[in-house]
């Protein structure tokens, strides 16, 4: 979901105080642009079994289009052998907001696995070490006794030594890229920030880590072979009790506007913007003080030969289309490698079919495929793709360098937001929410009735002439994000 900012939407409403903001970040001793440079980057780029562009290979399919509202602020990844491991595959989308929102979903996008990696190996080192000890000291791991422990318990343990050395691996590397985005000072992450929903398979055991309101459902089979959809991921909305209570815990205030009462939206204290719809984010410094977290939510699913796949998509898909409804496209889709194209095209149909009035959002899509038969998936378009994968990104990332030293594009900020009927079911997707897990066969949009839900609502009016004229007299002091 793209930021939508409007010259009217940056005037503060009537009575708000303006925000000032403090001295220009670039005098901070500890700044930096980047924890990697753009070289790096480019051959991050090119590495064998990393995708990052419109295409497929033999596990995944992966596509992205650009709404009507401007850039696309949409990114996504598919890293196959990923930690130099053959069973291992990461995934994940990410969906940016803000003035700079492209800027910072490309940069997690790119940073977020490789801190992942870093500090998964870190942990599985760690963990071998004390199992060396243990063995040489003839103590246990267990308080029982190995002899008398079954198969079943082992193998249990082990599920759950996965899990949690993956779920510490995952909060730390969310720590880490958040404090880095905070660091930068060519992308400006103070009113811009990404969703990130993103996963690592090794073998059968799946953990998810997730900020935001992107999404990633299960497509598996039933005893009587239909298949259905399992949600893995709470979209992580300032409607849900925790999320609120966090939040006006930190003095931030959540509540929402009168032609969208069911969209739920974070303000600070005393000014009447930003209005993120989301609970959790990286970046958007703005909220950081008042509630808004990127401490990631961590799940883990022992998969069975039932699961067919799994679908991470931003919320361009889920905005429209039920879980149901995308499961069911992905396995009607004439080839494994056409899978996310379709239904990214199936959600254009409908966004213009449900809100004829508003303007399409950003889609990306990955579809990964669980089980090993390929009988019905098409090669065609892996060969030529990682040249593409390549030469593509190379162009972005001239793009982004260019961008950095540009004022931010708010084209984004032409949404039509009209109507302001509500369905009556959207009290009941709120309260499914809040069983963290909802049922399936209904739509968790929050936008039933509403022509468009738009990520932020204004951004702060800072006024940095009145900031350093107090800050030059020792009137004032700055205030930390």
């Amino acid at each position: 979901m793209g930021s939508c900012l409007s010259s009217e939407s940056r005037r503060p409403h009537p009575g708000s105080p303006a925000i000032r903001k403090r001295k220009s970040s670039k005098k901070r001793s500890g700044s930096r642009n980047s924890s990697f440079d753009y070289h790096k980057e480019e051959l991050l780029h090119r590495i064998p079994g990393r995708m990052f562009l419109n295409g497929s290979s033999e596990v995944a399919s992966l596509f992205s289009q650009q709404g009507k509202k401007g850039t696309n602020q949409d990114a996504m990844i598919v890293w196959e052998n990923f930690g130099s491991s053959e069973d291992t595959v990461f995934c994940g989308v990410f969906d940016g907001h803000g003035p700079y929102g492209h800027m910072v979903a490309k940069r997690v996008r790119d940073a977020l696995p490789l801190k992942l990696n870093t500090h998964w190996e870190v942990n599985i080192k760690s963990e071998d070490v004390l199992r060396e000890i243990s063995l040489n000291t003839g103590s246990s791991l267990y308080p029982e006794d190995a002899s008398l422990i079954s198969a079943d318990v082992e193998e249990t343990e082990k599920h759950l030594e996965v899990f949690e050395t993956l779920k510490e691996s995952f909060l730390k590397a969310y720590k880490v890229m958040d404090r880095e985005l905070r660091s930068y000072t060519n992308i400006d992450c103070f009113c811009s920030g990404t969703t990130a929903v993103t996963l690592v398979k090794q073998g059968k055991n799946l953990v998810i880590g997730n900020v935001g309101d992107s999404r990633a459902v299960l497509g598996t089979r039933g005893e009587d072979d239909s298949l259905s959809a399992v949600q893995l991921t709470v979209d992580l909305k300032p409607n849900l009790p925790a999320e609120a209570a966090r939040i006006h815990k930190c003095k931030g205030r959540v509540f929402s506007l009168h032609d969208e009462p069911d969209v739920a939206r974070v303000w600070m204290p005393n000014n009447d913007s930003p209005g993120l719809a989301m609970a959790r984010a990286f970046g958007d410094f703005c909220l950081k003080d008042f509630g808004v977290i990127s401490v990631p939510d961590i799940s883990y699913r022992r998969l069975s030969e039932k699961d067919e796949f799994i679908v991470l998509a931003t919320d361009g898909i889920w905005d429209v289309l039920s879980n149901d409804e995308v499961v069911k496209i992905v396995d009607s889709a004439s080839s494994r490698s056409s899978a996310a194209r379709s239904l990214v095209e199936a959600a254009v149909r409908a966004w213009k079919i449900t809100y004829p009035t508003s303007k399409v959002d950003d889609c990306a899509v990955v579809c990964l495929f669980l089980d090993s038969n390929s009988n019905n998936f098409s090669t065609s378009s892996t060969k030529d793709g990682d040249k593409t994968f390549v030469s593509m990104e190379s162009s972005e990332v001239s793009n982004t360098m260019d961008g950095a030293l540009s004022p931010p594009v708010l084209n984004r900020s032409c949404t039509v937001r009209e109507g302001e009927e509500v369905s009556a079911g959207s009290k009941e997707d709120a309260s499914e929410q809040d069983e963290l897990l909802p049922k399936m066969g209904k739509k968790l949009s929050a936008l039933d009735g509403v022509s468009r839900v738009d990520t932020l609502m204004t951004i702060p009016r800072f006024l940095p002439d009145r900031e350093e004229k107090k800050a030059a007299g020792g009137g004032s002091k700055s205030k930390k994000k």
